[in-house]
């Protein structure tokens, strides 16, 4: 099992070495007293060393295995000097689902001044891009994002179509404009937490049917697939915190084979 730490560092459920730890906390201006090593347990959800760590310090190194998101589409108008602000936040997987929504909305509103966008996506928030669509350079696009960020949310689309009201709103307006465009959006969004879902497959013999059993009634996965004959199959799905343990009990039993 891997934790991912903030920056983009991945650390092994193991032992790690303490450089790593102490970059993370000169970048956030926080001190420790440091132990020669520190140990991370198998549930990953806490530290062990010769001497406590911070709280802090936990947090930042700590990422959960659930985030947020929003549950459906989401739509409002933002008015700012007769110019007409129509955002919308829109549930996205991918950036082909991206794509798809920015056309449609492109072609629904063939009319507006602009489109501009911003999304985020992954549970670990790590890819987004934002678009200012031909308005000034970081006036629409960063502002969208910065609400996306303030909410702490991914897997998420926020398009603000604006109509020209005939009135220059100027750099800052636009900002304060397309920012509040993208708060009201999301404030009217149902936003969700998700979890970070991983699967397994194995093959087993019959006559081991009950061990497995056992093991998806403790720790109750959800079944993706299953068949049942003299060489059983199966497909598992489970959040990730709990996956190592799945995995670690699903080894044990007799016959069993992990499978692609």
């Amino acid at each position: 099992m891997v934790l991912d730490l903030w920056l983009g560092v991945k650390i092994g459920c193991r032992e790690t070495t303490i450089p790593i730890l102490q970059n993370i906390c000169a970048f956030y201006s926080c001190s420790v007293e440091w132990p020669d090593r520190i140990f991370i347990d198998k549930s990953c959800k806490s530290i062990l060393s010769s001497n406590p760590l911070s709280i802090k310090l936990l947090s930042l190194c700590y990422m959960e295995d659930v985030f947020k998101t929003i549950a459906n589409i989401s739509k409002s108008t933002y008015t700012e000097k007769r110019s007409k602000f129509i955002a919308y936040a829109i549930p996205v997987q991918s950036v082909e689902d991206v794509k798809i929504e920015i056309d449609r909305l492109r072609k629904e509103y063939y009319d507006s001044r602009h489109v501009c966008w911003a999304y985020m996506l992954g549970a670990e928030r790590a890819e987004f891009r934002s678009n200012d669509d031909g308005e000034p350079s970081g006036t629409a696009g960063k502002p969208i994002l910065g609400q996306i960020n303030s909410n702490e949310l991914t897997n998420i689309l926020v398009a603000v179509i604006r109509y020209f009201g005939g009135i220059k709103l100027g750099t800052s307006g636009l900002i304060v404009a397309y920012r509040e465009a993208a708060a009201e959006v999301i404030a009217e969004s149902e936003i969700i937490e998700k979890t970070v879902d991983c699967q397994v497959s194995f093959s087993f013999e019959y006559p081991f049917m009950n061990d497995v059993m056992k093991i998806v009634k403790d720790l109750e996965p959800l079944i993706l697939n299953q068949s049942y004959d003299m060489d059983c199959l199966m497909t598992l799905e489970i959040r990730k915190a709990r996956f190592e343990e799945l995995y670690n009990r699903l080894s044990k039993v007799e016959s069993l084979i992990f499978t692609e």
